[in-house]
């Protein structure tokens, strides 16, 4: 089932609402936060726009009725926490989309659901039956049962996932601040807020640090990454602060306050099969190609074989997803290997027998902005 992408004047739009955006200095949901949220979003879908909201707040709305005074540390707790809180969001944000007249679906996602492609494409056609049922898609990792290893770390990773997952014409990330500044604001007061972004530098990631909110998980580095994601799947994107009056509409017609993520650089528009396996597969081994390994990869269209594989690390099944590197340890991308590890140890394989072809293969050549598993 192909997802049909939206025209220039109707926009498919995800957008990220932080877990520090919803909640009140109790750590439980603010009413008034949910209701300015969802009234906006309700304005753009009168407007004609498709809209997916990847949702936090779980654990921070629950942690309180879970008798806890502060947000717990532990992981049991955190997903005990997230499993009443979780119930409170969806309730609370059904009722207020429909008294708008539109229903709201939840949509609870781990990184294995991403890493296994079948899967990845069952969330990519729900998402798309949602979306053309008029219905509005909650996404929020399953923080219930989730563990560290299986975890995106936090939503904006996942909501940049989501946005290539179904095409989306435009990304949105709220937080608690107005944007990229070229130094945290809130040290330096000479910091000057940056408007438009069009290549993630070093020191654009120099200058995100590492903190985030109290509440949430995500800091400004966890935005640059997902907006180094969004750029490469060719999705304009934008950060701003949430609450900010007509802050979602302002955005989607390039007026907000905040800052603009978008590549000037040509973009090679990547296939869903591809984006699966730059951003989602989670590469289970690596290779490396002897000389003329690399250069048919890099420039011919011809797949290569198993006599130019002169080196492989980790256990792999034929269908997994490798990285590749040369022989001077440069790495070409990620590609599906068509031969299990077992095999090629012994040899067990035709030399002449193609084992990588170009049309699953991602190379850096391919992308405006370095691959992240």
């Amino acid at each position: 089932m192909e997802i049909t992408v939206s025209d220039n004047t109707n926009k498919r739009i995800v957008i990220k609402i932080g877990s520090s955006s919803l909640t009140s200095l109790h750590g439980e949901v603010s009413r008034r936060k949910l209701e300015r949220l969802t009234d906006e979003i309700a304005q753009l879908k009168d407007e004609g726009h498709e809209v997916i909201l990847v949702s936090s707040g779980a654990v921070a709305a629950g942690y309180r009725k879970l008798g806890c005074l502060t947000r717990p540390d532990s992981l049991p707790e955190k997903q005990a926490a997230a499993s009443i809180g979780q119930g409170l969001l969806m309730e609370a944000y059904s009722e207020l989309f429909m008294s708008h007249g539109y229903v709201a679906s939840q949509i609870l996602i781990t990184r294995s659901d991403f890493s296994d492609e079948k899967r990845y494409g069952n969330a990519r056609n729900t998402l798309h039956v949602l979306m053309e049922r008029g219905i509005i898609p909650i996404v929020n990792e399953n923080d219930t049962v989730t563990i560290d290893r299986l975890r995106f770390g936090d939503n904006d990773t996942l909501s940049a996932k989501v946005a290539a997952l179904v095409d989306a014409d435009q990304l949105i990330i709220l937080s608690d601040i107005d944007g990229l500044y070229t130094d945290n604001p809130m040290v330096n007061p000479e910091a000057t807020l940056v408007e438009k972004v069009t290549e993630i530098t070093e020191e654009i990631e120099a200058s995100a640090g590492t903190a985030g909110s109290s509440v949430g998980t995500g800091g400004m580095k966890s935005k640059i990454d997902a907006f180094k994601i969004a750029m490469a799947s060719g999705i304009p994107s934008f950060l701003g602060k949430a609450g900010t009056p007509n802050i979602l509409l302002d955005a989607v017609n390039g007026d907000a306050k905040g800052t603009y993520f978008d590549s000037e650089e040509e973009i090679i528009n990547l296939n869903q099969k591809k984006r699966w396996i730059a951003f989602n597969s989670g590469p289970q081994g690596t290779v490396v190609v002897n000389e003329i390994g690399e250069h048919t990869l890099k420039e011919k269209e011809t797949p290569i074989y198993a006599k130019e594989i002169i080196h492989f690390e980790g256990r792999f099944k034929k269908g997994d997803v490798v990285r590749i590197f040369t022989p001077n340890q440069e790495e070409i991308g990620l590609g599906v290997i068509m031969i299990d590890s077992e095999s090629l140890a012994g040899k067990d394989i035709a030399q002449e027998e193609p084992i990588m072809v170009r049309d699953e293969l991602v190379c850096h050549q391919d992308m405006s902005v370095s691959i992240t598993g």
